[in-house]
């Protein structure tokens, strides 16, 4: 089994140790040609091939030619090989454009946020991995700074820059998460989402009741529901809602910092 590190006050397995640099090898003698990056690889490979559900330590070993209890020595339990899973597909960030042509922290979060999108539709299977606890990984690390980074003209307190990460991130991962449900409901009836939708209004006409559903039936008799979006148009309005949110709380914040003996946290 792979140990784990307290001597710094820290408590990584050793198999994040390694993804970190801090460990070259297991603590045990290992099969020879085996390596961490080869089984990620090759976890990898079998949920992008068959989804999350299939990745198993005994898949994996198969996948690798090796035993199951030769992947041990490496990585201890399948949830830390779901960790490591998730830091190879979704990589390190990209750098910002909008922070190195100063656009300003609104298109710097927006373009976080999107780059995350865009990562996690390639990988639509990390998206089924529980949140096992706050970021360790080198990757998540990157990801959370640079989240803070484009944050960092907002006058914002750091506890309040971390809730803004967080309130991105979860709606990110969230709408990332529906259209990865809704391209799997539509593959499965092998119709278009034009047509699932229409299905859909078809269905409602016949269910909702003009007086207990009374704004479901203006939705109806105003056919929005009929109307194609534009792509990526409920990722952009949902990100400017958000954002128009955070850009209220920054006014706050530089009024209260500005109000004598103001406070701009808690303004």
């Amino acid at each position: 089994m792979t140990e784990k590190s307290g001597s710094d006050g820290g408590d990584l397995p050793a198999s994040l140790e390694a993804a970190w640099g801090l460990r070259d090898r297991p603590a045990k003698g290992p099969k020879p040609g085996l390596s961490l990056e080869r089984i990620v690889a090759a976890a990898v490979g079998v949920a992008a091939a068959d989804g999350l559900g299939a990745v198993s330590m005994g898949r994996v070993a198969q996948e690798l030619g090796a035993s199951t209890m030769s992947l041990y020595r490496y990585v201890s339990a399948k949830d830390e090989l779901y960790v490591l899973m998730q830091e190879a597909a979704l990589g390190p960030p990209d750098p910002l454009t909008a922070l190195e042509t100063g656009a300003g922290w609104r298109a710097a979060v927006t373009e976080w946020a999107s780059a995350q999108r865009d990562r996690y539709r390639a990988n639509l299977w990390a998206l089924r991995i529980p949140i096992g606890g706050p970021p360790a990984t080198p990757n998540s690390i990157a990801w959370w700074e640079q989240g803070l980074q484009a944050l960092g003209g907002t006058g914002l307190a750091e506890g309040d820059k971390t809730s803004v990460i967080l309130l991105i991130s979860n709606f990110v991962r969230s709408e990332a998460l529906m259209v990865s449900d809704l391209a799997a409901a539509v593959a499965a009836r092998g119709i278009t989402p034009d047509e699932l939708m229409a299905s859909y209004e078809r269905t409602l006409k016949r269910l909702v009741d003009p007086e207990r559903h009374p704004g479901i039936t203006r939705q109806l008799e105003t056919g929005v529901m009929s109307e194609p979006d534009e792509a990526d148009y409920e990722f952009t309005f949902g990100m400017e809602r958000l954002l128009d949110g955070v850009e209220a709380l920054v006014r706050r914040t530089a009024e209260g910092s500005r109000a004598p003996g103001g406070d701009a946290k808690s303004a």
